[in-house]
C-alpha cells in the first residue's frame, strides 16, 4: 500500500511526463480528446503497471494528438511497459505496434508483424482493403 505522499508523487510525475500537469484542476468536460487520453494514461501509470490496455486510443482526437499519443506509447515501450491496443484505426495503430491481430467474427483472422498483416492477401480481402498502405 502506498502512502498519500507516495501516490501524490507518482501522480505529479505522471502528469508532468505526459504534459498535462497544467490542466490538473480543469473539469473533465473542458478537456480536449487528446488531453483526456493523456490524463487516462497518466492515471493508469500511477499504479506502475507492467501492461496498459487502451481501447480506441485514437478515436475522437485530432492528428496532432494522435502523434502525441503515439509518442507516449513509444516511450512506454522504451520503459518496458507493454501496451495492448484495440482500435479500428489500423493505419495509426500498425505504425506503432510490433505485433498485431486482426479479429473477425470473434476469431483471429491474421496475426504477425504490421508488415505481415499488410502483405496478407486474406487480411486485405476481409479487412484492410486492396489499397491499404502503411
Amino acid at each position: 500500500d502506498l502512502s498519500t505522499d507516495e501516490r501524490r508523487e507518482r501522480l505529479e510525475t505522471a502528469l508532468k511526463d505526459l504534459g498535462v500537469d497544467h490542466i490538473r484542476t480543469n473539469k473533465a468536460f473542458t478537456l480536449s480528446g487528446g488531453e483526456r487520453r493523456r490524463v487516462e494514461i497518466a492515471r493508469a501509470l500511477v499504479t506502475r503497471p507492467h501492461f496498459l490496455m487502451l481501447d480506441e486510443p485514437f478515436a475522437g482526437i485530432d492528428p496532432i494528438a494522435v502523434g502525441d499519443i503515439q509518442s507516449i506509447m513509444r516511450r512506454l515501450k522504451e520503459r518496458g511497459i507493454g501496451v495492448l491496443i484495440t482500435d479500428h484505426n489500423v493505419q495509426q495503430t500498425l505504425s506503432i505496434t510490433d505485433r498485431a491481430y486482426i479479429i473477425t467474427d470473434g476469431a483471429i483472422l491474421e496475426e504477425g508483424s504490421p508488415a505481415d498483416l499488410v502483405n496478407s492477401q486474406r487480411a486485405r480481402e476481409v479487412y484492410l482493403g486492396e489499397g491499404f498502405r502503411l
